[in-house]
């Protein structure tokens, strides 16, 4: 009941602000619909910076209520919102040509239009390349470092050479790549595999590191096996490690395939569809992938955060959050 009572202004004030933004979204200005040679009255940015102010003010109450998940989701869904709306209003506004920034309507009606391409390359980099790069390099990234955390000697041999993996530059590895694995998604994978394996590398060995000595020193005087102190102690300390490597990997990895995509590859892929699109000047395209792209990255983010609840739910770092 408390709860509800302090839900009851935030959300009657952001509703009144959408209502008012939808008023202001009815003006010429804000739909291009004015005449020629005329620009925006004064009275029109009066109310657009009004409205600016409220929208924070609206953020500002939703961020200051103390409701869990639910209450932080809705408060981001807000901001978007409003994000969304001023770009689309701004942009009219100011007559932005659309090779520099079209508006979210022209992006949403280019998904709409362009449904079965954009599927098709969402199929040929997330499905393929990204998913089995990413599944890959994550886990020779894993199993290297638990290799080199049971026979310390590997250190002075294998790590010095996988750090090598990460200074590699993507725009020179990329081409070499195509011209071995071909231009179908096989060449985009090992790209992502080449960007994901140190990351997830280092993050392990450092949460295999993590456990405490008073209890690796409890499994030593209980005879258990480096096996069963792998797998009773040490992996469970470092699942918020390994779950870090593996969320910062899912974004490097949705990145180094749709660059490689720009070095050759066949007629579908985000990375192939943004570079031909953008040559073509047709930009609500091009930010439909973007926006494919981006989705898709923010999606598999929070799929791994649920994850990671499940299944490090006693770590203090999740208890937390």
């Amino acid at each position: 009941m408390v709860l509800n009572r302090q839900l009851a202004k935030p959300l009657l004030f952001a509703l009144t602000c959408l209502v008012a933004a939808a008023v202001l979204m009815l003006q010429p200005a804000a739909v291009g619909q004015l005449p020629e040679g005329t620009t925006p009255s004064a009275l029109f940015w009066l109310a657009t910076a009004g409205l600016g102010a409220l929208a924070v003010q609206s953020v500002r109450l939703m961020a200051a209520l103390d409701g869990g998940r639910a209450v932080g989701m809705a408060t981001a869904a807000l901001f978007g919102l409003w994000i969304v709306y001023f770009w689309q209003l701004l942009v009219v506004a100011f007559e932005v040509p659309r090779v520099l920034l079209p508006p979210p309507s022209l992006i949403v009606a280019a998904i709409a239009s362009h449904s079965t391409v954009l599927w098709g390359d969402f199929v040929q980099t997330v499905l393929k390349a990204v998913l089995i790069g990413w599944a890959l390099g994550s886990g020779l990234g894993f199993a290297v470092a638990v290799a080199i955390d049971r026979q310390p000697f590997l250190q002075r041999g294998l790590l010095p050479l996988a750090s090598l993996t990460s200074t590699i530059p993507l725009v020179a590895v990329a081409p070499i790549a195509v011209m071995w694995f071909g231009f179908e998604w096989p060449s985009k994978a090992a790209v992502v595999v080449l960007m994901t394996f140190f990351p997830m590398l280092v993050s392990t060995l450092a949460g295999l590191k993590a456990s405490g000595k008073l209890e690796r020193e409890l499994m030593y005087s209980y005879a258990a096996s480096y096996t069963r102190t792998l797998l009773a102690l040490r992996l469970p300390s470092a699942l918020p490690f390994i779950f870090g490597a593996l969320k910062v990997n899912a974004t490097l990895a949705l990145i180094g395939a749709i660059v490689a995509e720009f070095f050759g590859s066949p007629t579908s892929g985000l990375g192939f569809r943004i570079s031909t699109e953008a040559s073509r000047m047709n930009m609500p395209l091009v930010w439909s992938a973007i926006v494919v792209a981006a989705v898709t990255g923010s999606v598999a983010y929070a799929i791994l955060v649920q994850f990671e609840r499940r299944a490090a739910f006693w770590h203090p770092s999740v208890r937390g959050s």
